[in-house]
């Protein structure tokens, strides 16, 4: 309307706040409320940004820079060989299974066979911003649908660097190749032969991986030096943009160079400063990317054909859905894991963007095919969370293993006063303490097959999501004394605690956290007994220590429990505040010294000397004696 990025911007937020509250509302994901944000404001609804989605695209494109450099900032290529199988299987058969049905299927319908390629590589990508939205949205993470999911995306992310490398190949029998479809490119390649631009993407990746080992992380190091906070974020945003900007000069996408300077920077020691400075502006920017996919659907061309563009909407997320079932099919998922693997993936990813607009570059594509393909890119991910939304409440309750839940309730709601809610390494170990001395409690987890696998070593376990009221009704929370949340994602911790103190506040909850900053929200939210997963055990380490340096195994068990008294005293005198400023800094350090001070008058009160307990020298002589007069 403008012009003016100001105006863009305020439009922007305006249309995400509002839209977003709605959707939340109503009960819908975020997504949707911030795909149909960027509809409402876009060149063809409201017409408040974008010129016929041409402005909007670079929207789009710094979207999904900024979404990029952050997923690849939470990828360590260490767990690359860890999760080998899973990602070379599962994306294998996925990337490889959509492709030749894609290809066959765009072959049938008269392209050619390089175009059908080409579009054969974008479908098969799917949205790595949308799945993992969703996914850690609903904390299933650690589920093997999770997993799943992440290979998969893992494996299509590291592949579209080797499509872009392949593409300049299939312009080989174009004879206008050459021509002026981005004649204003600066393309460094573009002047080379096609087998050597080939040979030169991939080389450039390679670099980018060589500096970021020995040339930027060690500049990172002397920044750091500095000791000044904000120039470390700027130097590792001018890595961003400095590694985007040299692919794009090279010729690739500047998204493609984002990823990699994310994951760069996430083998660093500056991986989890970067990550917390950058957590308040994650989903924001996120939100971004989804508003401009939202803006980017081109209404003039479906109207203009929409019975194809709906024929090959409705066929590309089949063939997608069929392929990514039978690859969980392969792999032994169960029913409703596979499910979900097929509802969050069957879309067609941002990184169809990159490959469509590169293709269009090189002359692959025409424009009346790029323009089609770009609305179909566009309405396959507003579907997902439409689909989503039908699978989980109309087909899951339907299937899998949550028929189980409903033949033995009456039985679980009568008889356990204790659910636990996650039976992973944490959950378990609590259940089977419990179990050893006679208590028996209500168990659901969110991984079916970590379900059916307990169930056949004998625990009482059921498959659920928690933070739905009717399933903790079902498994007796009505007539429950205390419920355990043994789950490692705060999200979900925060949206059970709140339903359950609602709507049956007589119930105890006792709360597992991963670390002192969870513990910090717990406490500002009125939640008080909670557990701190790393504190017990790193107390043991230090203790077992001491004790193996000649410190009397008694005297450390009364100071590790004054530790803990002492900790949980700071902890909540520091809950309130921000933590990241001057004065939070000063105020810890004061706690700090505090603590050691109050711990080594402890030490020295008296502990050591009269200790006549354990493994003190009272009890050896007595034994000692003892032995001696035997």
């Amino acid at each position: 309307m403008t012009g003016s990025l100001l105006f863009e911007a305020i439009v922007f937020l305006a249309g995400a706040i509002i839209c977003v509250s709605i959707a939340k509302r109503l009960g819908l994901s975020s997504v949707i409320g911030y795909l149909l944000a960027g509809v409402l404001i876009g060149p063809y609804v409201l017409g408040f940004i974008g010129e016929e989605g041409q402005d909007i695209l670079h929207f789009a494109e710094f979207g999904v820079v900024m979404m990029l450099f952050l997923i690849g900032l939470e990828i360590e290529p260490k767990n690359f060989w860890n999760m080998r199988k899973t990602i070379l299987g599962m994306g294998g058969i996925q990337v490889g299974g959509t492709m030749l049905l894609t290809h066959l299927l765009f072959t049938f319908l008269g392209y050619e066979w390089e175009v059908a390629l080409v579009i054969a590589m974008a479908v098969a990508l799917s949205s790595t911003a949308i799945a993992m939205q969703t996914i850690k949205e609903k904390g299933l993470m650690d589920t093997t649908f999770g997993t799943s999911a992440f290979s998969i995306l893992l494996f299509q992310d590291i592949i579209v660097i080797f499509m872009i490398g392949a593409m300049p190949l299939l312009s080989n029998s174009k004879t206008e190749a050459q021509t002026n479809n981005h004649s204003e490119s600066l393309s460094l390649i573009e002047s080379l032969p096609l087998g050597l631009q080939t040979i030169a993407i991939i080389l450039s990746v390679v670099v980018i991986i060589a500096l970021g080992r020995y040339i930027i992380v060690p500049m990172l190091r002397k920044v750091a030096k500095t000791e000044v906070r904000e120039l470390l974020i700027a130097a590792a945003f001018l890595i961003v943009f400095g590694i985007s900007f040299i692919m794009e000069l090279v010729g690739i996408s500047p998204a493609l160079g984002a990823f990699l300077g994310g994951v760069v920077l996430s083998n660093s020691e500056f991986k989890h400063e970067l990550e917390s400075t950058l957590e308040p502006f994650k989903n924001l920017l996120l939100g971004l990317f989804f508003m401009a996919v939202g803006a980017s659907i081109n209404f003039i061309v479906i109207a203009k054909s929409p019975l194809t563009i709906g024929a090959v909407l409705i066929a590309i997320v089949v063939l997608k859905a069929v392929v990514l079932f039978i690859t969980g099919r392969v792999f032994n998922l169960k029913i409703d894991q596979k499910l979900l693997l097929t509802f969050s993936l069957a879309q067609v990813g941002e990184f169809a963007f990159v490959l469509l607009s590169f293709a269009f570059g090189l002359n692959i594509l025409e424009q009346q095919q790029m323009d089609m393909l770009l609305v179909i890119t566009a309405l396959s991910m507003a579907l997902t969370p439409i689909l989503s939304i039908i699978n989980e409440r109309f087909i899951l309750p339907k299937v899998g293993t949550k028929e189980s839940i409903k033949r033995p309730m009456d039985h679980i709601a009568k008889s356990q006063k204790i659910i636990l809610v996650g039976f992973g390494n944490f959950g378990s170990t609590v259940g089977r303490f419990l179990r050893s001395h006679g208590v028996e409690a209500t168990v659901l987890d969110q991984d079916s097959n970590r379900v059916d696998f307990l169930r056949k070593m004998g625990f009482e376990v059921y498959y659920g999501d928690a933070t739905r009221l009717d399933l903790l009704e079902s498994a007796g929370i009505a007539e429950a004394k205390i419920l355990i949340i043994a789950t490692n994602k705060l999200s979900v911790t925060k949206a059970i605690s709140k339903i359950v103190n609602e709507k049956y506040p007589h119930i105890q909850l006792m709360i597992r956290t991963k670390n002192r900053e969870d513990a910090y929200e717990l406490l500002n939210l009125g939640l008080e007994n909670f557990y701190r997963e790393s504190l017990d055990t790193s107390l043991s380490l230090a203790s077992d220590v001491l004790h193996k340096l000649g410190f009397r195994k008694y005297t450390l068990n009364r100071q590790v429990k004054n530790f803990i008294k002492y900790d949980e005293t700071s902890l909540r005198r520091l809950a309130k505040g921000p933590k990241r400023d001057e004065d939070y800094i000063f105020k810890a350090r004061k706690e700090l010294k505090e603590q050691e001070e109050l711990l080594d008058a402890d030490f020295k009160r008296g502990i050591v000397d009269f200790d006549n307990h354990w493994d003190s020298e009272h009890i050896r002589k007595a034994l000692e004696n003892f032995n001696t007069k035997m």
